[in-house]
C-alpha cells in the first residue's frame, strides 16, 4: 500500500510539474508576470515567494496550475506589458501549448532512457520458457513454475509462445491440457482458463481465456545513444498515434467507457509497475504523459485546447470573444469535465469491487 501511494504521488507529481513548468517557462520567456506556481491543490503544505511568484505545494496531488497576471478575462487589467492579455495571439498560444508539449517531450526522454539503459527484451523463439507466473492464477495453482518449458497443449506439441497463447485465448473458462518439463520431469495438467477482457486493435473488447504466465526474457539487446534516440522518438509517436485513435473511438462510442480509468486506476497501476522495476514504471509514465498531452489539446473549453480555439477565433475575427460567450463556453466545458470525472470515478469504483 505504501509503495502504491508513493508511486502514485511520484508519477502524478512529475507529470503535473513538467506540464505546469512548460506554461511557466514560456510565460516568463515572453515577459508575462507569473503570480503563482502551484503543484497540487490547497490546502498548501509548502509556500514560498521568490520575486513576483509564489511557489506552492498543495496537499491534493491531482493537478496544478500557473496563475498569470491578466490571464482571466474577467479580472481587471491595466494594459501593462507584463499582463497575459497584452501579449500577441502567437505568444499566448505558445504559453498554452507549452504544457502539453513538455509532456510530449517528457515521454520521448523517458522512452530514450528506457531503450538506452534497459535495452530491448529478447526471448527464446525456439521454445517456450516460463517467466513470471501470476500469483493464485490458474497456472500457479497447477504448479507451473518459472523456467519450466512448455512442450504441448491438448496432446499436440507446441514450440512458439504466440501459437500457445492463441490456442489458450480461444478457450474461455474451459479446460486446456498443458504439458511441460520441470527439470527432468514431464508434467501434464488440465487447467481451467480464466475469463479476461482485453482491448483489441479495433478499439473494442475481446473476451479471452488466460492461465496467467509470461514468457521468460532471455536477455536485453543494447543500443547506442544515437540509435536509442531514434527508437525512442519513433516509439513516442507510435504511442501518440494510438492515443489519438483511442480518444477518437472513445468519443464516437466505438470503445467502451469502462476502459477509461481515473486516479484510483492510475494509483493501482503505478504500484504494479513500480514492483516490476524502474523501466516498467517509467514506461507507464511515458504512456500517461502522452495521454495528458493529447487530452489537454482537445478543443474543450477549460482545457488548453479550448483556450487555443478561443485564440484562433480571436485571430480570425480580429478581436476576442465577448465575456458572455466565453463564460458560456467555459461552463459547458466544466460540465463536460465533471461528467468525465464522474464516469472515471465510477469505473474506478467498479474495478475495486471487481477486484
Amino acid at each position: 500500500m505504501l509503495l502504491t501511494i508513493a508511486s502514485f504521488i511520484f508519477v502524478l507529481g512529475i507529470l503535473i510539474f513538467i506540464h505546469e513548468l512548460g506554461h511557466f517557462l514560456v510565460a516568463k520567456r515572453v515577459g508575462v508576470r507569473v503570480e503563482k506556481f502551484s503543484l497540487g491543490f490547497p490546502p498548501n503544505i509548502f509556500t514560498r515567494k521568490r520575486g513576483d511568484t509564489e511557489y506552492c505545494i498543495g496537499l491534493i496531488p491531482l493537478g496544478g496550475y500557473v496563475k498569470m497576471t491578466g490571464e482571466n478575462p474577467e479580472e481587471e487589467t491595466t494594459g501593462a506589458a507584463d499582463e497575459f492579455s497584452s501579449k500577441t495571439v502567437g505568444q499566448r498560444a505558445a504559453v498554452i501549448m507549452a504544457g502539453p508539449f513538455m509532456n510530449y517531450l517528457l515521454a520521448i526522454v523517458f522512452l530514450i532512457g528506457i531503450i538506452y539503459f534497459s535495452g530491448k527484451p529478447v526471448v527464446d523463439d525456439t521454445r517456450i520458457i516460463v517467466g513470471e507466473v501470476t500469483q493464485d492464477g490458474p497456472a500457479f495453482n497447477a504448479s507451473l513454475q518459472p523456467d519450466d518449458i512448455i512442450i504441448g497443449i491438448n496432446g499436440e506439441s507446441v514450440a512458439h509462445f504466440d501459437s500457445l497463447r492463441t490456442r489458450i485465448n480461444a478457450v474461455v473458462e474451459d479446460t486446456v491440457e498443458i504439458t511441460w518439463l520441470h527439470g527432468a520431469d514431464t508434467i501434464q495438467e488440465k487447467i481451467v482458463t480464466q475469463l479476461t477482457e482485453l482491448p483489441n486493435i479495433d478499439g473494442g473488447i475481446d473476451t479471452v481465456g488466460m492461465i496467467g504466465f509470461s514468457q521468460k526474457i532471455s536477455y536485453y539487446e543494447r543500443f547506442g545513444l544515437l540509435e536509442s534516440v531514434g527508437k525512442g522518438f519513433i516509439s513516442a509517436h507510435v504511442i501518440v498515434w494510438e492515443t489519438v485513435k483511442f480518444v477518437k473511438k472513445a468519443v464516437t462510442g466505438q470503445v467502451s467507457a469502462k476502459m477509461i480509468g481515473g486516479p484510483v486506476f492510475i494509483a493501482q497501476q503505478s504500484g504494479r509497475e513500480a514492483r516490476k522495476g524502474a523501466a516498467s514504471l517509467f514506461f507507464f509514465m511515458a504512456l500517461l504523459s502522452v495521454n495528458l498531452a493529447v487530452l489537454n489539446i482537445l478543443p474543450i473549453p477549460i482545457l488548453d485546447g479550448g483556450h487555443l480555439v478561443f485564440l484562433l477565433v480571436e485571430k480570425v475575427r480580429g478581436g476576442p470573444l465577448s465575456l458572455k460567450a466565453r463564460g458560456i463556453a467555459q461552463q459547458i466545458g466544466l460540465l463536460l469535465l465533471l461528467a468525465v470525472i464522474l464516469m472515471v470515478t465510477y469505473n474506478d469504483i467498479m474495478r475495486l469491487f471487481a477486484g
